[in-house]
């Protein structure tokens, strides 16, 4: 399996670990057949602004690469920015995942989701594109990605 020269950079040297004490935002999100637990925490300003994001990671390189690279992707964005982040950006931004990791971006995308929507239910807040997302589906990420390619 080859790995970009990103993708094993965020891997060796990943940015943001760690946790934010009193975090306006936690989500976590885990995949029970790959073994991947994601855990990111939002600090966010009076302006809706991503002051600071950690993450903690449990899993394999890409999903600690996915991870990494999404947290520097939302830094210093509007929590409306960051909701808009997809699996796809990640990879781009990571120059490629091999399709059997793919799902690592899926988590790390949803781990960003549902730290939002967390931290919109903390401020009492609805953030435009989290109408519809539940932080307790119980979709398998591993085989909804799988499934599409």
């Amino acid at each position: 399996m080859l790995y970009t020269e990103k993708v094993m950079d965020h891997f060796r040297n990943p940015r943001n670990v760690g946790e934010i004490e009193n975090a306006d935002g936690i989500g976590e999100v885990g995949n029970a057949k790959c073994g991947d637990i994601m855990k990111i925490y939002l600090k966010i300003n009076a302006e809706h602004i991503i002051e600071d994001v950690k993450f903690q990671t449990f899993g394999c390189g890409s999903a600690i690469a996915s991870s990494s690279m999404a947290t520097e992707l939302i830094m210093g964005k509007s929590v409306n920015e960051a909701v808009e982040l997809t699996n796809k950006a990640v990879i781009e931004a990571l120059g490629g995942l091999p399709p059997v990791k793919v799902h690592c971006s899926v988590l790390a995308e949803q781990a960003i989701k549902a730290a939002l929507y967390d931290y919109g239910k903390k401020k009492n807040i609805e953030i435009k594109g989290l109408e519809n997302f539940d932080p307790n589906a119980d979709e398998d990420l591993h085989d909804h990605v799988h499934g599409e390619e």
